[in-house]
């Protein structure tokens, strides 16, 4: 391997980020656009090790620069079928990062690459040195490739063409889960390709839950447990259902315990608050609690804008991710937005109270038709103020939860006399959510704690 790369390639390399100031180029990413696809093909169809580039080469790129990049790979094998594709399309992230001084993240539309200027310094000057050692890799790992061939594009116009028809074919596969629910299988199926950068991460794909990333469904996994049975994507049975609102399953629970070395042991795969799902960090759009509505909002890689909570989505996927069970936060795939059990147990989306125009344009086909129009994005909303006016305006089903909170404050108010009284209702918030009131030269700020309040009353001090 040394002699054949100017780089060293190991598994150790997994997880290295490439900083700002040590990169050289910067390919695809949330500045640019690129993406991966992998495509079965007959033997007799593909060259084996032959590659292809479109577009300038690495040697003709500016220290600094930023491009589009795609990477196309074409494989065949007695064994090798359509549905084995997005497995082998999300490995490309896995063998990617063995490359020392090359950064891959992210999946499918969303993938992000950097590499290191030191890389280069060493002699790392082509992307055929990228793609002949990710395809050495992937004939190494995955015996049932027998023949694999790559191209790869940087020219901006071949991307943005090949780009378009590989979202039809990402989009036809994630199609195939529709019919299929949680309750017609006994099997689920666990992906621990992300570990490498969190290391207590489990993904839980389920028929009804996408991959965080996006990448893979159902049918993927089960795909790929049947091919590389000792692989990341493996096999959970389901075992006695514990919660079927909130997806929790006896064999999920196990699973968690045992990938996760006892950080966690229980998820429910379709709550919001209550044991969720972990997050990674290739999750396609992160979940938000705004508690001044007590409603949840949803801002997507894409969006560089600021969210009406004041933060952006790099700063709430800092937040988000790294495999935690984070209450207030979640990373999902777009998909799950498509999957009937929704955040059920929360709400669903008569909780839903803010995404981005881009996002809700692309998956306003699966939101109830009753609540297109009440869900606002950035063009009528810019901060918690505007939001809930909004809300108000539109009548979302959101201002139910308003109601019944104020029924409840004014049963509990108390009937002292002599002296000013106030009652606060419990906020509904989730325990462990972090907390702050402020007023009155008096600040209490509570983080990372689980509080149960019943009942907070103030009363002026007697003189």
């Amino acid at each position: 391997m040394a002699n054949e790369f100017p780089f060293e390639i190991s598994p150790m390399f997994e997880g290295e980020r490439v900083r700002k100031d040590d990169m050289f180029v910067e390919l695809a990413g949330p500045k640019s656009r690129g993406f991966e696809l992998v495509r079965a093909a007959a033997l007799d169809e593909i060259e084996d090790g032959k590659f292809t580039l479109i577009g300038p080469d690495l040697s003709k790129m500016e220290e600094g620069s930023r491009h589009p990049y795609a990477m196309i790979y074409r494989i065949a094998g007695k064994l090798v079928e359509p549905d084995l594709e997005a497995i082998v399309e999300r490995r490309n992230h896995d063998f990617q990062n063995y490359i020392q001084g090359y950064m891959h993240l992210n999946q499918r539309y969303d993938v992000w690459v950097r590499i290191n200027k030191d890389a280069i310094k060493k002699g790392l000057n082509s992307f055929e040195q990228i793609a002949k050692a990710t395809m050495m890799l992937f004939k190494n790992e995955l015996s049932f490739i027998e023949k694999i061939e790559a191209t790869y594009i940087t020219d901006p116009d071949e991307v943005e063409k090949q780009r378009a028809e590989a979202i039809k074919i990402y989009e036809a596969r994630d199609a195939r889960t529709k019919g299929l629910h949680d309750e017609d299988v006994d099997v689920f199926y666990g992906c621990t390709l992300c570990q490498s950068f969190a290391p207590t991460n489990a993904c839980v794909v389920t028929p009804d839950r996408i991959s965080l990333c996006g990448a893979i469904n159902w049918f993927d996994g089960r795909a790929a447990a049947k091919v590389d049975p000792e692989g990341p994507q493996f096999a959970i049975p389901k075992g006695e259902v514990i919660d079927a609102i909130g997806g929790e399953y006896s064999g999920v629970n196990e699973k968690a315990v045992a990938l996760s070395g006892g950080e966690y042991s229980r998820i429910k795969i379709h709550s919001f608050f209550e044991y969720p799902h972990t997050s990674c960090g290739c999750f396609e759009v992160v979940g938000f609690y705004i508690p001044e509505v007590d409603g949840i909002g949803w801002v997507d890689r894409d969006f560089t804008g600021i969210a009406p909570n004041g933060l952006a989505f790099s700063t709430m996927a800092g937040q988000t991710g790294g495999g935690k069970q984070i209450i207030g936060f979640l990373g999902v795939g777009v998909n799950y937005f498509r999957s009937p059990k929704f955040i059920q147990p929360d709400g669903g989306w008569n909780r839903v109270v803010w995404m981005p125009k881009h996002l809700k344009e692309k998956i306003k086909a699966d939101i109830p038709p009753e609540l297109v129009d009440k869900l606002p994005t950035e063009e009528n909303v810019t901060d918690l103020k505007t939001l809930k006016e909004y809300l108000e305006k539109s009548q979302h089903p959101v201002m139910q939860r308003w109601t019944k909170e104020e029924a409840a404050a004014e049963e509990e108010a108390p009937s002292e006399t002599g002296g000013a009284g106030w009652s606060m209702p419990s906020p509904s918030m989730p325990a462990g959510m972090p907390m702050q009131f402020g007023g009155g030269g008096t600040k209490l700020n509570f983080k990372n704690a689980k509080i149960s309040i019943d009942r907070i009353i103030f009363k002026s001090k007697e003189k």
